[in-house]
């Protein structure tokens, strides 16, 4: 996966074509209406998911982000098909990192869900990228149980990722979670089975934090548009200090992103054949 480029010129393109700016959710978002994840992004028996070097990008940067695909939150996936995706990938790519690798899951509630875990590929073209956004079923579930499956990503990323960033250069990738919830506290070893095929472990989300941040710098982004979401910020905040980003404007994520993945990675791999990239991008 990520042997392709991301095109802005294709990209304008195709959500003309599409008609990204006027369809509804439904109508661009077509598992909602099948009311079932995609089977390409069903996780049930996948071993990995991985981000690798390649001739287009030989530096990989590996970028997960997690949205929660609930009631209250389902509305940024559509904000991020119609044009906050090529802000975030334009963005990083004019900021001095080339090679971005990322990787969509979308994250609802293991305690009351049907497909509390999605997951795309890493990907870097704009085309791929697209795919699996749109393939992201936006349950629009969660529960009253006091949280999100947040820890499914920290979860996933540090028992079904790999990584040429990590493996051939000891860098960490970058892990988001988008949401307006407290993260759950149990995943139980019953669930885990269930959503993946496996699993003996129970584990804390503290635990699986851990685990994720051995190869990950973790972060989330708490959405505060309503008094519920200013509560659960001070949890996250007290669980992540300065790597939990609130926002009141659900249209900052994908500024938000850019600014943390240039911040740590801006001109670590840039190559002189880039600059002419950069101009492209800038156009």
């Amino acid at each position: 996966m990520g042997g392709t480029r991301y095109d802005m010129d294709a990209r304008f393109d195709r959500a003309r074509k599409e008609g990204y700016a006027s369809k509804s959710a439904g109508e661009i978002f077509t598992q909602n209406a099948k009311r079932k994840a995609h089977e390409s992004m069903n996780p049930y028996g996948i071993s990995f998911r991985e981000s690798r070097d390649s001739e287009v990008h030989p530096n990989s940067v590996p970028i997960i982000l997690g949205l929660d695909v609930t009631g209250s939150m389902g509305h940024i996936p559509y904000d991020l098909i119609k044009d906050g995706l090529p802000k975030l990938m334009g963005g990083i790519i004019q900021g001095g990192v080339p090679d971005p690798a990322l990787l969509f899951l979308g994250i609802g509630d293991h305690e009351c869900d049907g497909y509390p875990l999605q997951v795309g590929q890493f990907e870097s073209g704009d085309e791929e990228l697209d795919m699996w956004l749109t393939r992201t079923y936006i349950e629009s579930g969660g529960g009253g149980n006091a949280g999100e499956s947040y820890l499914l990503a920290w979860y996933f990323a540090a028992f079904h990722t790999r990584t040429d960033a990590f493996e051939k250069r000891n860098q960490k990738g970058l892990l988001f979670t988008v949401g307006d919830e407290p993260c759950l506290k149990t995943l139980p070893a019953s669930a885990i089975r269930e959503i993946m095929g496996t699993g003996q472990q129970t584990f804390k989300h503290t635990e699986l934090l851990q685990e994720a941040r051995k190869r990950y710098e973790v972060y989330h982004i708490s959405v505060l548009h309503s008094e519920q979401a200013v509560r659960a910020d001070r949890g996250w905040r007290d669980l992540l200090g300065q790597n939990c980003l609130s926002i009141s404007d659900y249209r900052d994520v994908p500024k938000v992103i850019k600014e943390v993945v240039c911040r740590t990675f801006k001109n670590k791999f840039l190559r002189p054949t880039d600059l002419s990239e950069l101009d492209y991008i800038k156009k």
